[in-house]
């Protein structure tokens, strides 16, 4: 079995662009990857593009030896696009080796440990702040919305959230610095009215889920080790599940966790054993994320696995399409350690005509995926139709 073509498909995620990657191989077998970027998509396009001379011909059932091929080939410029780009294609190589055998992925890597995962909600209230009108979902004016939201959430029988900084207002916005630009919003600093916000916001959240529901709130690269601290501190009334940070220092997240009874989740951004090693070795969090389209399926078990052995638990970071989901939900099911799994539930009215299986929930929980390979195939005709064409992503 010889690699015959690869296909990137950049498809419109209504304000993030989807990035899919699909390998052919010259017997009729297609596998199917994805490697979701919301700032950067063309240039991980395009190394997909410089990586296609070492793979066309070659056999990608050997995904291992052509992992390395690709790291070799990239070696100069470690993580971020390349790594995307890499992680893109290794999936796709092992969608097509599980179909290949006719079993799925999670069989491949050893058979299940769960036969479902529990699911949080995320980006809950975030989405709807900017983003109401594409969705058709009540527009956030006040906190009275916010609550709304929350029952909600309960209702459709989710047991966690996630949200972010979110202004109710008309219209209503969210507190994303660490994404933005302009003067005077490098700083990463918090005044003492957006600290109260932040305790108004959280304490609304709770008092409409109740004490059984889990929260959590993400802060991004929104702030220093300073003010994380100060967010930590006044967040430990409310028995969070964990208060996420992305940080480049381990010690100064190690500092956060140290300084609070609030639990830390930080790691979404990492690569690779060697990017989270620091972090494992000082017990810097207390949860650590894993962005299987960002490090690819096999170097993702690696990663959960390094993490068990420091008696640490990991949760996929899947703020992405159906097809995501579907990788992410066959990691959590072949680790030992998981956490709880991301979800993003308020999406594009045309989600879900892009793959041929939805994930199948039931109160709050996906069933791990049964079927060969990924356990859902993509919708070529319809990628089609929705193409990232001349956008930016916003928040």
């Amino acid at each position: 079995m010889k690699i015959s073509e690869i296909h990137t498909y950049v498809v419109d995620g209504g304000w993030r662009p989807w990035i899919f990657v699909k390998v052919q191989s010259d017997d009729g077998i297609t596998g199917y990857g994805e490697c979701s970027d919301s700032k950067n998509p063309y240039g991980i396009v395009g190394t997909i593009e410089d990586l296609k001379p070492i793979l066309i011909g070659e056999d990608p059932r050997a995904y291992e030896m052509r992992f390395w091929d690709m790291i070799r080939s990239t070696r100069q410029s470690p993580g971020g696009i390349a790594a995307k780009a890499i992680a893109g294609i290794e999936c796709a190589l092992i969608d097509i080796k599980a179909k290949a055998l006719g079993i799925s992925v999670v069989e491949l890597f050893g058979g299940p440990t769960r036969e479902a995962v529990r699911l949080y909600w995320s980006h809950c209230g975030t989405t709807r702040a900017v983003h109401a009108e594409l969705l058709g979902t009540p527009p956030l004016r006040s906190m009275d919305d916010i609550a709304e939201l929350a029952h909600e959430v309960v209702s459709r029988g989710f047991t966690a959230l996630k949200t972010n900084i979110i202004m109710p207002g008309t219209p209503a916005e969210v507190y994303f610095p660490g994404f933005g630009s302009g003067p005077g919003t490098t700083d990463q600093v918090i005044t003492n009215q957006l600290l109260r916000h932040i305790e108004t916001l959280i304490g609304t959240f709770r008092n409409a889920v109740g004490s059984d529901v889990d929260i959590n709130l993400d802060l991004n690269f929104n702030f220093k080790p300073e003010a994380c601290m100060r967010i930590a501190k006044m967040l430990e009334q409310f028995d969070l599940l964990w208060l996420e940070i992305d940080m480049y220092d381990p010690d100064a997240i190690l500092q956060i966790t140290e300084s609070t009874s609030t639990k830390i989740c930080t790691g979404e951004n990492l690569y690779y054993m060697r990017g989270y090693m620091p972090y494992f070795e000082r017990h810097a969090a207390d949860i650590f994320m894993v962005d299987v389209p960002w490090n690819g399926f096999s170097q993702s078990k690696s990663i959960g696995g390094l993490a068990e052995v420091f008696q640490l638990n990991i949760a996929p970071h899947n703020y992405y399409s159906h097809l995501a989901t579907f990788i992410s939900a066959s990691l959590c099911a072949v680790l030992p350690n998981v956490r709880i799994m991301e979800i993003d539930i308020d999406d594009v009215p045309w989600k879900d005509d892009l793959v041929t299986h939805k994930p199948e929930i039931n109160a709050g929980n996906m069933q791990i995926p049964t079927g060969p390979g990924w356990g859902t195939e993509l919708n070529e005709e319809e990628l089609n139709k929705h193409l990232w064409r001349n956008k930016s992503a916003k928040w």
